[in-house]
């Protein structure tokens, strides 16, 4: 048998881990909304606060992966916890992904406020970026919950945004056509489209760890996509 200071020392450790996690997540919600509020708002100086935030997001996901680190070394964790340590580094990943997306999607507000504004995007945009942050939010619960059934439904969502990206770029190609000179404005509203939708994949990454946590197995079907317009439009 294990030596149960062993096990306790090993538990707090894990749940260290765990509980950085969970901060990065709320960290990343929080990136995600004010990126998407700064845009809407045309708030330059909202904006560059989720520029900046960044940073503690990329020291947290290094923190993480440190303590892993340092947990694989020592501790030698069984399959089960094994299995835990590894989703969290996997996690973590997808976090930081996240926050690099929300910090692009800052970037590109400090340009868009000096041209005229595209009537309805931004509102269209802050949706977009809230039903991800609500995809995050139930992913993160249902990790804490070990909930492969949340975990699922989040995972399906994303068809959801995807669909909301797809309308959106079909939006941006009829400004840019009905008037060139909303090129260079539509352009970077792609690009923030386009950074949500990454977001959302990366979520329901997070939400596919959690499935194999909580069940031992990876999802086996393929992930629910939107029809692929947005990519046939800019082949042809």
């Amino acid at each position: 048998m294990k030596d149960p200071h062993i096990v306790k020392s090993y538990d707090r450790d894990l749940e260290s881990i765990q509980a950085l996690i969970m901060k990065m997540g709320g960290l990343v919600e929080i990136a995600i909304l004010e990126a998407a509020t700064s845009l809407e708002a045309r708030d330059e100086e909202l904006a560059e606060r989720v520029r900046d935030g960044d940073k503690a997001i990329d020291a947290l996901e290094e923190q993480v992966n440190e303590e892993a680190a340092r947990l694989l070394a020592l501790r030698q964790p069984s399959a089960g916890d094994l299995r835990t340590v590894l989703s969290v580094m996997k996690i973590s990943a997808n976090l930081e992904r996240c926050g690099d997306y929300a910090k692009n999607m800052a970037k590109r507000t400090g340009v868009l406020v000096q041209m005229a504004p595209m009537e309805g995007a931004a509102g269209a945009i802050r949706r977009m970026a809230k039903a991800v942050e609500l995809m995050l939010k139930d992913a993160l619960d249902a990790y804490i919950q070990r909930d492969a059934e949340l975990a699922e439904d989040v995972r399906q969502r994303d068809l959801e945004v995807d669909q909301m990206y797809n309308a959106l770029f079909r939006e941006f190609l009829t400004f840019m056509m009905e008037d060139p000179r909303n090129i260079t404005a539509c352009m970077h509203l792609h690009f923030i489209a386009k950074n949500i939708e990454r977001m959302g994949d990366h979520v329901t990454s997070i939400a596919e760890q959690v499935i194999y946590l909580a069940t031992g197995h990876m999802p086996e079907d393929d992930r629910p996509k939107a029809d692929r317009t947005s990519v046939e439009t800019l082949r042809s």
